[in-house]
């Protein structure tokens, strides 16, 4: 190989890494065409390390739940419920997106009020009242207590257990989450599935809204989705759904009888934002269900329903939500093609933690109990 082909060779995977780079870097304003997920990379020993803590109910403030409780992996690391359970006490008021492929996204929440990055997003679910309520300094101390992690953390080049080092641990963890196998990917879509992407990308103008490798655009729309009117009948997701608008600084909070969605980073005084929601990825849809940010979709069925009617009622509503006037078959294809966006499920103890005992507290029934 000559001297000028190195070069333009080099040039050429310097661009490639760089436009995978882009792609993750500027998934929140992406507007490309779908296709496969780039890989990422992740390193092994900090990954093992979050994959026990994600499993561990000992990061929360009772000791009673855990990060897959809500983000189980028989459900896509997501909830087979509506409304997700909360901390002992309350209840959640929205629906556990799922974690597969989350580490991609530069947006996080259906309101998309975190979009730094994942450390961030940790650390306000493990501090969160409504959520895990636990002070990171008492976590710390409990994990110290622990042999396995001290070995754990110490083998993953942290030294000793932190809090500052869990938020880093947990998404490191999340990197190995990503869609394995799904027949969009390894080309291998039944003839349903292909007419159905030709719908997707046609007729049905989903790629106006979900678009890119992820199948989302990173931006927050209104659909017109229906209230799921639980979280005000359920005392206790009602008063996490007050603690939350308050914290926020949404006004008139005691009187809300919707979500909000993005109106928690806006404010805008016409309240022309009230009701948008950050658009989901689609990959994974076959074990995720019921859907949208409060469950109030149980099928995909029902999805596509919703929007070949056109959406639902709101005021806010976004002008491309039209009705689609699909067929009967088109509707079915198009779910055959939303199918083939599922992979492989991420149940193997490669994503889920095991461990010889049939707690995580080392045959101990309280570990609360263990003398000092």
């Amino acid at each position: 190989m000559s001297k000028r082909t190195k070069q333009r060779h080099s040039r050429l995977m310097t661009i490639s890494i760089g436009l995978a780079t882009a792609f993750v870097a500027n998934l929140g304003h992406a507007t490309s065409d779908i296709g496969p997920l780039p890989p990422l990379k992740f390193d092994e020993a900090k990954a093992e390390l979050g994959k026990r803590l994600f499993f561990d109910a000992r990061l929360s403030g009772d000791a009673a739940i855990s990060c897959a409780t809500c983000h189980d992996p028989e459900h896509g690391f997501s909830t087979s419920k509506a409304l997700s359970d909360g901390y002992p006490g309350n209840k959640h008021f929205r629906n556990a997106p799922t974690m597969i492929n989350t580490a991609y996204k530069k947006v996080w929440m259906h309101d998309g009020r975190i979009g730094t990055n994942l450390n961030d997003v940790t650390r306000e679910m493990i501090t969160e009242d409504y959520i895990f309520n636990m002070d990171m300094r008492i976590m710390q101390e409990r994990l110290k207590q622990d042999s396995k992690y001290l070995e754990m953390f110490e083998a993953a080049g942290y030294g000793e257990p932190s809090n500052g080092k869990v938020r880093n641990a947990i998404p490191e963890y999340l990197k190995t989450l990503t869609s394995r196998g799904a027949p969009f990917d390894t080309g291998e879509m039944s003839e349903a599935a292909q007419r159905g992407m030709a719908i997707f990308k046609g007729k049905g103008n989903c790629m106006a809204c979900h678009n890119t490798p992820l199948f989302s655009d990173g931006q927050s729309h209104n659909t017109g989705v229906p209230e799921n009117f639980d979280i005000f009948r359920d005392s206790l997701r009602h008063q996490a759904f007050i603690a939350y608008n308050m914290f926020l600084g949404n006004e008139n909070y005691m009187a809300l009888m919707r979500d909000p969605g993005t109106h928690v980073q806006t404010h805008k005084a016409d309240g022309s934002d009230m009701g948008k929601f950050m658009t989901p990825t689609l990959r994974e849809l076959k074990y995720t269900q019921p859907y949208m940010h409060n469950g109030m979709l149980k099928t995909l069925e029902d999805v596509v329903e919703f929007y070949n009617n056109g959406g639902g009622e709101d005021r806010n509503k976004a002008t491309l939500i039209k009705p689609l006037n699909l067929t009967e078959e088109e509707k079915q294809d198009l779910v055959a093609f939303l199918l083939a966006l599922s992979g492989e499920p991420l149940t193997t103890s490669e994503h889920v933690w095991t461990s010889e005992f049939p707690n995580e507290y080392e045959a101990i029934e309280d570990w609360r109990n263990v003398p000092n």
